[in-house]
């Protein structure tokens, strides 16, 4: 038998009065009194030279502003491509340490490459949340491995997944800015308008992040909050509505060699670039401006009005949040910072392009057919990008471009701004400053500790060190000696006072396969050397003059490539694309589709590339019906297959080459089954038929291969409807159909092999 336990004086009361002092309130983390709010804005594809605070004459008054209210660095630096960058950011550590040697559109087997951020580095969105923070994302992410991406997830590797409380944008590497695939957190939402409606991505993600701050400020006042806002312009498609042009017309007819030389004399009179900086010359892969014809003048010239006008449409979007901020009493203890996640972009070729899905795709630009188009230059129906002179010339005064280790790619302008936290105004800081830094940075000036652990996790080294001292001090101390850049193998690395480069050319950008001069062999690879402390733009190539040095530094890169997971180097990327790793249940040779859900992410469809038959199970009224059945992406790349005038119709946009295939007479009344086949063939791209209860009824060629993937800033594959933006201008979204229908099958007989040059294009054109 139990004996009952005695009552004593330490037993719990039976009521609330009785057990008042046995309360135990939760200690919820709180950040330090006076923390910051912080806000970091990442604009893609932004060159060094290309906003005004930096050296352009296109107008960017509020990004200037900022600059005038705090600090420029002129020496920072960045991975030279999308992905790896905001990893880096992100998390404080080296692209290759957290898994993101590449872009996560090819995650490989390899441990620098996987495209997973490990849990040993927790991402900053994280350790701030744990802190107290309030912690926003709006705009592109691009830090989800392919095939995690589809409405099923797994969402682990999504905003929220590393950390974020709330996320508004997109995760593929670019947008159609006038009909963006957005997401809202966890799921796939619609634009809140279209096109015509005026609707424009950048407008609306700054719209976005003054609802998310207003809600929390109102919700909390006293909490701070981190938001990282990285938009999708300035990366391709150059989109913006034509008044934002209208006022550059004629303002570069002088060509992209005077805008640079004009560009190179405002920094240095404004102290960006340093007295007795050496201009390098024109590469002779850049054509002379005066040799060309003026259809090429004329050609050119556009492109880069539409780029000034992308460019100054974005800053007023800035300038919007900074004055939202500004009415609310929060900017001056708002930790603000601006940056480019590479150098200018070189991707649309000698020629740019008026779908730069064309480079995907291997399919040349003319100057016929983009002047076709010149008018209609960043308008709905194109997906343009502007040619590799402008680039060049954006970087000024650096060489190269974006995807390689030349400063060009690596050497993107920093803006810092926080009234309360720097007494600064309008200085220039020069320390060797790198993406990596920024994690510690916010974190030191919100008063947040690196963790150790995380979730019970040991945290791998931080990369990064804070740049807080150069806040006050232009002559602080560096906050690293060394760094190693790598990508695509394009390989530097910058030790004290001096830096050396390869010349490896990288595969992907057809142009620059033909025509850059440079190694494309491990074996032959030539090392420059450069003494940064006065040669700012890697003009005088000292490598004859010392070769000890530059062995000494090829080891030391080896060092950092051993200890940050770079290797192995292979440029082709054949025997990295063998370890491609694929989504857990692996590619569907067969989809079944049914009206109702939301757009159907590309890669959850069986891959088409190989030959597919398509087919809709429909009721077809006594009086006929017209509409859409299904429809991928739009005009600029993508498929629709529909009913109009009662014929059924297949048409295929190719980077905007359109093939077309209609019956000739009206679908009969009652239930069947409609489709269309694509078979491949064996010594051209293949054939369109349209079915009819099996039958075909029409035919046509298809004008070239089909695509891999035809785009990765429009729509999923809609059921029923389209949205968007059409595929065919003969139609007009949503564009329903009206008679009864019951299912999509897609049915692939075998999955093809990848197309691995193809993928690795692709991948690139993504981000």
């Amino acid at each position: 038998m139990t004996t009952p336990p005695v009552p004593n004086g330490n037993r719990r009361g039976r009521t609330l009065t009785a057990s008042a002092t046995d309360r135990v309130y939760p200690r919820d983390p709180r950040p330090r009194e006076g923390a910051p709010d912080v806000l970091v804005i990442v604009l893609d594809d932004l060159g060094f030279a290309q906003i005004g605070a930096f050296g352009s004459d296109i107008a960017t008054p509020n990004m200037d502003r900022l600059a005038a209210g705090g600090l420029r660095y002129n020496r920072f630096h960045v991975t030279a491509l999308c992905s790896p960058t905001r990893a880096a950011l992100l998390t404080g550590r080296n692209h290759h340490a957290v898994g993101m040697g590449f872009l996560v559109d090819l995650p490989i087997a390899y441990q620098g490459y996987n495209s997973r951020v490990p849990k040993s580095a927790a991402t900053m969105p994280r350790i701030l949340k744990d802190a107290g923070y309030s912690t926003l994302a709006v705009g592109k992410w691009h830090l989800t491995p392919r095939w995690e991406r589809s409405a099923a997830g797994p969402f682990d590797r999504w905003p929220l997944g590393y950390g974020f409380e709330r996320f508004y944008g997109f995760l593929q590497g670019d947008a159609n800015h006038w009909a963006p695939e957005l997401v809202c957190d966890n799921h796939y939402t619609e634009p809140p308008a279209g096109p015509e409606d005026g609707y424009h991505l950048s407008e609306d993600l700054v719209d976005t992040a003054q609802r998310m701050i207003l809600d929390q400020k109102q919700a909390a006042p006293g909490k701070p909050y981190f938001m990282y806002l990285p938009f999708g312009a300035m990366h391709s498609p150059h989109h913006v509505a034509p008044e934002w042009v209208e006022p550059y017309r004629g303002k570069f007819d002088g060509g992209w060699e005077r805008w640079r030389e004009e560009t190179f004399a405002r920094q240095v009179a404004a102290g960006i670039v340093p007295e007795g900086t050496e201009l390098p010359e024109r590469p002779p892969w850049i054509q002379e401006w005066e040799a060309l014809d003026p259809d090429d003048r004329r050609m050119f010239a556009r492109m880069q009005e539409v780029y000034a006008g992308f460019l100054t449409h974005t800053d007023a979007q800035i300038g919007r949040l900074l004055d939202f901020l500004e009415r609310t009493g929060r900017l001056d203890n708002t930790l603000v910072m601006l940056m480019s996640d590479n150098g200018a972009s070189a991707e649309g070729g000698q020629l740019g392009t008026v779908n730069e899905h064309r480079f995907s795709s291997r399919m040349g630009d003319s100057t016929e057919r983009n002047i076709a188009d010149l008018e209609n230059w960043g308008g709905p129906d194109t997906y343009p990008h502007y040619a590799w002179g402008w680039a060049w010339a954006g970087n000024t005064p650096l060489r190269l471009w974006k995807r390689y280790t030349w400063l060009g790619g690596t050497r993107a302008p920093l803006i810092v701004h926080w009234p309360d936290g720097i007494a600064a105004r309008g200085e220039i800081r020069s320390q060797l400053t790198h993406a990596v830094d920024l994690m510690p940075t916010i974190l030191e000036a919100c008063g947040v500790d690196i963790p150790e652990t995380v979730d019970g996790v040991p945290q791998q080294e931080v990369d990064g060190r804070s740049l807080v001292g150069t806040f006050a001090d232009a002559s602080a101390e560096s906050p690293r000696e060394t760094q190693y850049f790598e990508m695509l193998g394009s390989r530097s690395i910058i030790h004290g006072e001096w830096k050396a480069t390869t010349d490896h050319v990288s595969r992907g950008v057809l142009d620059e396969e033909r025509l850059l001069l440079g190694s494309r062999d491990f074996a032959t690879d030539r090392w420059s050397l450069f003494n940064l402390a006065d040669d700012f733009a890697e003009a005088r190539d000292l490598a004859d003059e010392h070769p000890e040095l530059v062995e000494k530094l090829e080891d030391l890169w080896f060092d950092e490539a051993e200890r940050n997971h770079v290797l192995p180097l292979d440029d082709t990327m054949q025997e990295r694309l063998a370890a491609l790793i694929f989504p857990t249940y692996g590619l569907q040779p067969r989809g079944t589709y049914l009206p109702g859900g939301g757009p159907v992410h590309e890669e959850s469809l069986p891959p088409l590339f190989g030959g597919f038959t398509l087919t809709a199970d429909v009721e077809v009224p006594a009086d006929g019906a017209d509409g859409v059945l299904c429809a991928f992406g739009d005009l600029t790349g993508g498929f629709v297959l529909r009913v109009a005038d009662g014929r059924l119709s297949f048409t295929c946009s190719r980077a905007g080459e359109v093939d077309r295939v209609t019956a000739d007479a009206p679908l009969a009344p009652g239930r069947r089954v409609v489709g269309v086949r694509f078979r491949p063939g064996a010594d051209a791209p293949g054939t369109l038929a349209l079915l009819d209860a099996g039958a075909e009824i029409a035919s046509a060629p298809l004008g070239g291969p089909w695509p891999v993937a035809f785009q990765h800033g429009g729509a999923g594959l809609s059921v029923g409807h389209d949205h968007g933006l059409p595929v065919d201008r003969d139609y007009r979204p949503p564009h329903p159909w009206t008679g009864t229908l019951h299912t999509v099958e897609i049915d692939t007989a075998a999955v093809p092999e990848p197309d691995l040059d193809t993928a690795l294009r692709t991948a690139l054109h993504s981000d």
